[in-house]
């Protein structure tokens, strides 16, 4: 391919797609997480949890006024940095892909770090928030530990599910994905 400045330009290679998916992957996963679990479901906000005090972080309870503004102006912050991801990882793609971009987002290969992506959110959002620091969990209450496990092994399986996927895609249908 020819650039405008008259250069060849190099298609990209499959692994170019890793570091665009991966960051792609982990906003869209957190935007899944924050609009089906803070808003629609309503199961809990960034800082809904209790268990805060052992780390002394304050509570926040949602079923007050003052504790649902705090708690939706970091929920706020969260969609933020997950809309920042979103967007980084289009820069990315967009500057690694320079022909068949099309071809790009049917492939198995962009779609799998996608989902590697997405479950290394849940993985490192799931340890550090539900168990380390305690400021929410997937599901207060009885048996939250086993929401906040869940959670966990759904990241896990869609990082597992995300690498086969990726490693069973080709690129233009002449090279192996990898």
């Amino acid at each position: 391919m020819v650039s405008t400045t008259g250069e060849t330009q190099a298609p990209a290679v499959p692994g170019d797609l890793k570091l665009p998916g991966i960051v792609l992957g982990v906003g869209l996963g957190g935007f899944a997480d924050g609009i089906l679990l803070h808003q629609l479901l309503r199961w809990h906000h960034m800082l809904t949890s209790t268990d805060q005090d052992r780390i002394g972080l304050k509570y926040y309870d949602p079923d007050t006024v003052p504790g649902l503004q705090m708690n939706t102006l970091w929920d706020g912050v969260f969609h933020v940095v997950c809309w920042l991801a979103v967007l980084g990882g289009l820069a990315l793609l967009y500057s690694r892909v320079t022909r068949d971009r099309r071809r790009v987002w049917a492939s198995r290969v962009l779609w799998g770090w996608m989902l590697v992506g997405w479950g290394l959110f849940n993985l490192v959002e799931g340890v550090l928030d539900h168990h380390v620091l305690g400021i929410h969990h997937v599901y207060a209450g009885d048996g939250q530990l086993w929401w906040d496990l869940g959670f966990l092994l759904l990241g896990a399986l869609l990082m597992a599910g995300g690498w086969l996927l990726q490693r069973g895609g080709r690129w233009s249908g002449r090279r192996s994905a990898r």
